[in-house]
């Protein structure tokens, strides 16, 4: 064999010149855009007036949304027709959002002091903070609580601002009292216009941090865009972008509040949707302003409830069923529930997106782990789609529209090889093919 040396002609000096010209936007690269955290991310958050809440909120709304499903679809082949599910989808997904309303019903709960909670006395909010921590804390003592659990302060325009400053601080200082942060704990502020608001916030936290002795940054908070400030700013730039900044680190979430930014925009109530183009408008560029970043996007609610006889139950459930797919396909993985009714639509459509095409998904992500087992259905996948892959079965797991056993009998992957599709760490080399 001939002995070829490769020619080049720039010497090691050029290479070290460019790492250093480079290095400050290697930095702002990572802090910025770290990736997502690799963390379960809920598919909805239910909303609960902080009055209202009682040790059995999770049960009851399971309990409820259960009875729902007795009187208005009792069977499969019933519930399928009501929502428009297809025939090979009828069981199994039947099947696994009745398991999930008996076992898990809401994954993520938020205690609302803001627009679902009015005409309360400065001490009767009081009252209700303190309670709230009590029983958030006793919940996830017992194991009753759901994953994620906390509250939604008010915003921090001035006339409200003392009274969202104090019902965080007796909410957070309660559950210290009684052992400790939860590691599900999640804040929302609502109707943040300016991205001095998402730093006000962000010192807050920071300030509840030091007194408690409690590590930097261990409080992270949502950001519920509501107003047209909050996507376009007086000069033109995206607002939301800045907002993610301000937070420093802290910002977990970007939440659509439907009616409050339809409202804002002018949109007359019949057309207040979380399909309707000022709504994809916003959130598209929320999700823009979002990748990258760790910060996760939510979509809204619908407020049309299933209440009363069926064909308006089932009406209702069609709608809802409809908008949680579309939210779906453009890649928002959660959204708002406001009524038990809407639960057993929430997870038929999640756990319908997920298994609908799941030996197609599963058969192109195990073609690209290993050419030779696989013929991926015919597609040629780049890294970024076996990360997209991996990332989409992983959700799918979290939410219980999966199972691992499934998983690995499609894939012959595990979780831990899922998980290192769908979140490779910045800068490695794509997962190498075996």
């Amino acid at each position: 064999m001939t002995d070829r040396r490769i020619a080049t002609s720039l010497g090691p000096a050029v290479g070290a010149e460019i790492d250093a010209a480079l290095a400050p936007v290697d930095a702002e690269l990572a802090r910025r855009y770290p990736g997502d955290p690799g963390t379960r991310q809920p598919v909805h958050t239910v909303y609960v007036p902080a009055d209202a809440l009682t040790a059995g909120t999770v049960r009851s709304w399971g309990d409820r949304a259960l009875a729902a499903l007795d009187e208005h679809a009792p069977d499969a082949g019933a519930f399928a027709a009501a929502v428009g599910l297809p025939d090979r989808l009828a069981e199994p997904v039947h099947h696994r959002v009745r398991a999930k309303l008996e076992s898990e019903p809401v994954e993520d709960l938020r205690i609302d002091f803001e627009d679902g909670y009015r005409g309360r006395t400065d001490a009767e909010e009081d009252a209700d903070a303190a309670r709230a921590a009590r029983l958030v804390a006793r919940a996830y003592e017992n194991g009753t609580a759901a994953p994620y659990t906390g509250i939604r302060t008010k915003c921090l325009e001035p006339a409200v601002r003392p009274r969202a400053v104090r019902t965080l601080d007796v909410f957070l200082t309660g559950l210290m009292a009684a052992g400790g942060l939860p590691d599900g704990l999640v804040l929302t502020l609502p109707k943040v216009g300016f991205a001095e608001q998402a730093a006000a916030f962000a010192r807050l936290l920071e300030a509840f941090e030091e007194t408690h002795g409690l590590p930097a940054g261990r409080i992270g908070f949502e950001i519920q865009i509501e107003t047209s400030q909050s996507i376009l700013a007086a000069d033109g730039t995206a607002t939301v972008a800045r907002m993610i900044d301000a937070a420093g680190g802290r910002a977990t979430g970007l939440h659509y509040g439907t009616f409050d930014y339809s409202a804002a925009l002018g949109i007359g109530p019949a057309h207040q949707r979380s399909d309707h183009p000022a709504a994809d408008h916003a959130k598209a560029v929320m999700q823009v302003a979002a990748a990258g970043t760790g910060v996760r996007v939510s979509d809204g609610s619908s407020n049309i409830l299933p209440t009363g006889p069926t064909a308006r139950v089932h009406e209702a459930w069609r709608l809802h069923y409809g908008l949680v797919r579309r939210a779906l396909a453009r890649a928002y993985h959660q959204g708002w529930d406001i009524h038990p009714g809407q639960l057993p639509t929430r997870y038929a459509a999640v756990f319908a997106h997920y298994r609908e095409d799941l030996e197609r998904t599963a058969a192109r992500l195990a073609a690209y782990a290993d050419a030779e087992r696989a013929d991926g259905g015919g597609v040629l996948d780049e890294p970024a789609t076996a990360r997209a892959l991996g990332a989409h079965l992983l959700r799918g797991l979290d939410c219980g529209a999966l199972d691992a056993g499934e998983i690995t009998r499609l894939t012959g992957l595990g979780r831990a090889e899922l998980t290192g599709f769908a979140r490779p760490p910045r800068g490695a080399a794509d997962p190498a093919r075996r």
